[in-house]
């Protein structure tokens, strides 16, 4: 399997100037691919290839006035833009045809975007240096700051400038998968905004709110933003500090949701999670909070770290009914608003903590063995039907909501 492992950059000056005409070039180069197929497809022409493309747009346009400081930056980097391209219009075919998720048309690059990314691949001769150096072709040597190691040699190396103006060197590195000890232990879970994540051992984690907890220092890093001039110095270094603000929030979160799946699925053989409509509750009153808690990027942690140490993992579907169904009984009790937290069920009488309930009902659904003792609060007493009362029964009868004959 392939993993990404990103690291933090630290170029000097001439470095920075360098990698922001690499960044331009490469800009530069895939909006001239860009323009060229649209004018062929309002044309009613066929698609220029992309090996025609790389002889017009590079190799010819360097010998021009105007392009002619192209080969200022590796080539590497300019026929990987154009590989970007084909990229961004198979995804976007892909998803008309319905193989994939639906995403927008190729648009043209803007140098005020908030990333800006280039490619180096094995062809490029980058290396890393003896002493630790990140060697990048008409760079230079770039200082890296690593935190491990790599378990293999990397393919290609992506690097990148974030909006808070922080480079990463992103490597794609091939590794083998590595199987953890057994476990008998399997878990479901429930996430949620009161409770990040409930599990179906009864165990609450609570929610962080990261983006909650730093609302005041982003207010006064926005406000001060609004009252800078237009186009002055003094309005990028602002942009800067509310980009920054924002990054420490994501890498909180990242850090958490790290830390938190990482965790799980060592102590666990079988992790079950729920295929929540993240886009449909972002569109609802909770949208800042749904934001806030990250659920798709944990869900995906999950899905990784289970193939990459050989646990599984279960994805249910989103219409299942986790929070109208009884874990002791498996009885159906119907829809709750979602201030009831707590319910008893009709047909047992047991007292449901609704969170950890709906935690069994996902492992159970995904086909785990789990234990219903975390969802039981205790046990209440009810009254026996009439249907049900006695021993004597005379054709048809209801026993716990069941019309039977």
């Amino acid at each position: 399997m392939q993993l990404r492992y990103s690291f933090r950059l630290y170029p000097n000056g001439p470095q920075r100037a360098a990698l922001a005409r690499a960044f331009g070039c490469a800009r530069v180069v895939y909006n001239d691919a860009l323009r060229a197929r649209e004018s062929a497809r309002a044309a009613g022409e066929a698609f220029p290839k992309t090996g025609d493309l790389s002889k017009l747009l590079i190799t010819e346009a360097k010998l021009t006035d105007e392009r002619a400081w192209l080969g200022e930056v590796s080539a590497v980097v300019l026929q990987q833009s154009l590989r970007d391209l084909d990229t961004a219009y198979r995804n976007f075919f892909d998803g008309l045809t319905g193989k994939r998720p639906r995403m927008g048309a190729p648009r043209f690059k803007s140098r005020k975007d908030n990333r800006q990314a280039v490619r180096f691949t094995a062809n490029a001769r980058w290396k890393i240096t003896t002493g630790g150096d990140l060697s990048l072709p008409k760079i230079g040597d770039v200082r890296v700051k690593w935190s491990r190691n790599l378990p293999s040699i990397p393919s290609t190396v992506t690097v990148l400038k974030d909006a808070a103006g922080r480079y990463f060197a992103s490597f794609v590195v091939a590794t083998d998968p590595v199987t953890l000890p057994g476990t008998e232990s399997v878990v479901g879970i429930d996430l949620g905004l009161g409770h990040f994540a409930v599990l179906s051992d009864g165990t609450k984690i609570d929610a962080p709110r990261f983006l909650r907890g730093a609302e005041k220092k982003l207010k006064k890093a926005q406000r001060n933003l609004s009252r800078k001039a237009k186009d002055s110095n003094n309005r990028d270094k602002a942009r800067i500090k509310v980009a920054r603000a924002h990054a420490q929030v994501a890498d909180a979160r990242r850090e958490f949701h790290h830390q938190l799946s990482t965790c799980l699925i060592r102590d666990n053989q079988a992790v079950a999670v729920e295929d929540l409509a993240v886009k449909g509750l972002a569109c609802t009153r909770l949208a800042k909070s749904v934001h806030d808690a990250g659920w798709s990027a944990f869900v995906a942690m999950l899905e990784y770290k289970a193939a990459k140490f050989g646990r599984s993992f279960h994805r249910i579907g989103r219409f299942e009914p986790t929070s109208q169904v009884c874990s002791v009984c498996g009885v159906k009790d119907g829809p709750k608003p979602l201030h009831i937290r707590f319910w008893e069920c009709g047909a047992c009488g047991t007292l449901l903590d609704r969170d950890i309930n709906a935690a069994v009902n996902v492992a159970r659904a995904a086909g785990l063995a789990v234990s219903a003792c975390g969802a039981q609060v205790r046990p209440v007493l009810v009254p026996a039907q009439r249907v049900e009362a006695g021993t004597h029964r005379d054709g048809r009868t209801t026993v716990v909501g069941i019309t039977s004959l």
